[in-house]
């Protein structure tokens, strides 16, 4: 018997269909294996070891026992994980796994397809190789990198930065981009401009013509900035006569965009579709495992030559000739550290113009569009300018049109745009104009204008900027921005990041106190350095030691700081943000309570608490007055006002929005009965279409395939859960309830299922961490009915609120542990009772 080991489930059950009967094919599940959380499991000082261990939870474990005793019983092992880094990776770990285990058959093969396929899975199994070793190694490199970066700084974090959770190599550059674009919209200052906009008409067509020269100056965007000058140029226009000087028509081509990479994917979905990175690669992931498009992780922009040929046959039998180029077209990418490994992301077969349902179908259909665009003729347009000039030659108008010639792939595609200009010039259709034509006046505006502040990212425009630096790895971006968003360093509103007060802090610090490690240059170098790993020219251990010989004493420099010198720098350092100027001119340090009551040398200072940043006067403790590090200015309290929302546009009926003893919520009448349903802590872009969608729980996905019966998503007392035929499985987030398909809520019934071995049973531990120094009791993260906890046996303490149990760290354990034995009562004695009489025996 052949063992063949992929990824995923639905992976492996159509592979097993192409191979036939000598093969088994089994998942791994994605890795069987990490590095534990837990400091230690990276050790620079005996060459780098590394400690690994199994995924304690349940399914994977039985996974891994079956495909242990499924290997001792083949005589080769195929390893057909994903053709990338990863997949490379999970290979090499099944491997190292059985072999430990004794259960690696005598002849190992590694096997890639870039699309599951009968054609392609056949293929790759003729010409098997050995594992990638360079690939592997550079692997290895960037998860000791991860780790070290993670484990040496985090603690770094919570000793000297109260609040801070975590720090991550290409998280916290991703969160420095977003930061720094707050910090220039807050010091962008608004220029007044003016436009002034001719109405015309001529031969029953109306059309717009700018003010380009006015009193013989050319006009600049900022040349009319205030109102006296814009009405001068509007009544100079208003009385002259204009007359067109000359015509210029040029024609413009514009080319297609390449298919899809992993990066471009991720931003022309959240353009179009509205999805999430994360949410465009679960669909991405369903579509590629039904055998629907090619792998979805791949920063190559060309395509195979037998699907350019498909491609051209599928225009040359939709279209006229004369949208099919004579040549293909082959493409190359732009983006740095691009290795071009895999053909870009397109279909598998190009005459199937549909695939998948909901959300996947969506995504299938932007993917064929663009591969089929990428190869069609180019769009001939033509762009006409007519400029027009008064009788005085003083004043000039300038009327643009931009028409349609031939639209070639405009007829299937057009990519997308990031933030387009509101000045640009409207693209439409001018009348025939000749020289000497005087167009009649139907009106002039003058119109006010100011500059806008750079936009804020939106997920889209935060891949790119990352792509076009070299940050990170297209593949992980998906779960930076998840990241950045569990840890409530940004929040989303209106499909913008928005930096959060506890983001700001932690990048100042890191900026502060470890400016090389935030560095765009530095962090884009070490992508650099890990690809000549990859590609075998570089030692990874070599790499590792020259991060580690500079990054150590760094830390260590840090932690010998007291708390309060962090805190004065960072005070300093954010001085504009948290006392902005004041509106009468005085010292923006003034604390409004010691001035209010007459005290004097009352000024405000940031401070550090157990729970993170706030601001404070130094009269404390004469003066108490506090202020949240997010309110600069103020005294804090919710922003969000209770009141009318809006409408229901299906019913008509009015959300309101409300807070109760347990939080806001929202409201609407459904047949003259309220229904009510609380606003989740993990939507930072609530709006009038979040409270419609929570008031419309629960949802239903679907029949189950197996039992025919209903399975529904909805929000509960505990949280974000899945439903179906009384069993129940916890969803990690409100969007899942409205993301999850039938294909993952399945596997999510299925491994709650296993989870819990059929009955209620004893709850499993979210996270363990380790003996306690002191009781030597292991410590575990636990879910408990009145919250999550941390216990070692003897002691249990509440987690609080404000840190997510997972989020939980050895060091975070030990001092709540610690600070709730302290607590307790000490245990009375029990008094000995007193000694019973004896009594003589009865005869």
């Amino acid at each position: 018997m052949q063992l063949v080991i992929v990824e995923s489930p639905a992976k492996a059950k159509t592979i097993e269909k192409y191979l036939g009967g000598d093969y088994k094919v089994l998942a791994s599940y994605g890795h069987v294996r990490d590095l534990p959380p837990k400091d230690g499991s990276v050790r620079p000082d005996e060459d780098f070891a590394m400690d690994w261990e199994v995924y304690a939870d349940k399914r994977n474990r039985d996974q891994v026992k079956a495909i242990a005793d499924a290997a001792k019983k083949s005589d080769r092992l195929v390893l057909a994980t994903d053709p990338d880094r990863e997949g490379e990776a999970i290979s090499w770990h099944v491997q190292e796994l059985l072999r430990n285990r004794k259960a690696l058959p005598a002849k190992v093969d590694r096997v890639t397809f870039n699309a599951i396929t009968k054609q392609a899975v056949t293929d790759a199994m003729k010409s098997p190789r050995e594992l990638d070793q360079p690939l592997i190694d550079a692997y290895l490199a960037r998860r000791a990198l991860d780790y070290l970066y993670g484990f040496t700084l985090s603690p770094v974090l919570w000793r000297r930065l109260p609040g801070a959770k975590s720090a991550g190599r290409v998280q916290s550059v991703a969160l420095r981009l977003i930061c720094e674009r707050e910090r220039e919209i807050e010091a962008f200052k608004p220029d007044e401009y003016w436009s002034v906009i001719a109405k015309l008409q001529h031969d029953g067509t109306a059309f717009d013509a700018r003010l380009t020269r006015f009193n013989g100056e050319k006009l600049d965007k900022l040349t009319l900035g205030n109102e006296g000058s814009a009405m001068a140029a509007k009544e100079a226009v208003e009385k002259g006569r204009f007359t067109v000087e000359d015509i210029e028509t040029k024609p413009l081509k514009r080319n297609p965009a390449p298919p899809f990479t992993t990066s471009t994917l991720q931003q022309e979905a959240a353009r179009k579709l509205g999805f999430s990175a994360s949410h465009t690669m679960r669909c991405a992931q369903s579509l590629y495992e039904a055998g629907a498009i090619t792998y979805m992780r791949t920063d190559g922009v060309q395509m195979d030559g037998s699907a350019i040929a498909a491609v051209r046959d599928v225009i040359g039998d939709k279209y006229d000739r004369a949208y099919l180029p004579e040549k293909p077209r082959f493409y190359a990418t732009k983006a740095k550290n691009a290795q071009e490994a895999h053909e870009a992301i397109r279909p598998t077969d190009f005459r199937k113009e549909r695939a998948g349902s909901g959300d996947e179908a969506k995504l299938y259909d932007l993917i064929y569009k663009r591969a089929v665009a990428s190869q069609m003729a180019s769009a001939q347009l033509e762009r006409t300018t007519v400029n027009m000039r008064d009788a005085t030659g003083q004043h000039e108008l300038r009327a643009t049109g931009q028409v349609v010639k031939f639209p070639g792939f405009f007829a299937v595609y057009q990519e997308g745009f990031d933030d387009k200009s509101s000045d640009d010039d409207e693209d439409g259709l001018l009348p025939v104009l000749r020289k000497g034509d005087v167009a009649a006046k139907q009106g002039v505006e003058a119109n006010q204008h100011f500059t806008q502040p750079p936009p804020r990212f939106s997920e889209a425009s935060l891949v790119k900027r990352l792509e076009e630096l070299g940050i990170g790895r297209p593949s992980t971006y998906a779960s930076t921005i998840q990241t950045l968003r569990d840890r409530a360093y940004v929040r989303m509103e209106k499909n913008r990041f928005f930096a959060e007060e506890s983001g700001r802090l932690l990048t100042a610090f890191l900026e502060r106190f470890f400016p090389t490690y935030v560095a765009y240059d530095f962090t884009a170098g070490m992508e650099d350095e890990l690809d000549t790993v990859s590609d075998g020219r570089e030692d990874w251990k070599k790499l590792l030691e020259a991060f580690w010989k500079d990054f150590k004493p760094k830390t260590e420099e840090v932690m010998e700081k007291k708390p309060s010198e962090v805190t004065e720098v960072l005070d300093e350092y954010l001085s504009d943000f948290l006392f902005p100027p004041r509106e009468d001119g005085k010292d923006p340090r003034f604390c409004p309570m010691c001035e209010q009551e007459g005290r004097e040398g009352g000024r405000l200072a940031l401070r550090g608490g157990r729970y993170g940043a706030f601001v404070a006067c130094q009269n404390y403790p004469e003066c108490k007055y506090t202020r949240r590090f997010a309110q600069p200015g103020e005294d804090g309290g919710d922003p969000a006002e209770d009141g009318l929302m809006g409408t229901d546009p299906e019913t008509g009926s009015e959300v309101h929005r409300k807070s109760g003893r347990f939080g806001p919520y929202v409201e609407m009448e459904v047949d003259g009965e309220k229904k009510r349903a609380s606003i989740p802590k993990d939507l930072d872009d609530f709006d009038l279409e979040w409270a419609i969608k929570l008031l419309g729980l629960p949802r239903i996905i679907g029949a189950h395939p197996e039992t025919g019966k209903e399975i529904e998503a909805a929000i509960g007392r505990y949280g974000p859960y899945l439903r179906h035929d009384g069993k129940y499985a916890k969803l990690q987030s409100t969007r899942e309830v409205f993301e999850t398909g039938m294909n993952a809520a399945v596997a999510a019934l299925a491994e709650a299922a296993n989870r819990k071995g059929g009955g209620r049973g004893k709850a499993e531990p979210i996270k363990t961490l380790g003996a306690h120094p002191v009781s030597g009791g292991e410590m575990k993260v636990m879910p408990g009915r009145y919250g999550p906890y941390v216990t070692d046996g003897t002691t249990n303490a509440t987690i609080p609120k404000d840190v997510k149990p997972e989020d939980v760290t050895q060091e975070q354990a030990i001092e709540l542990i610690t600070a709730r034995a302290a607590k307790a009562p000490a245990k009375k004695k029990r008094k000995k009772a007193p000694a019973k009489k004896k009594t003589a025996a009865k005869d």
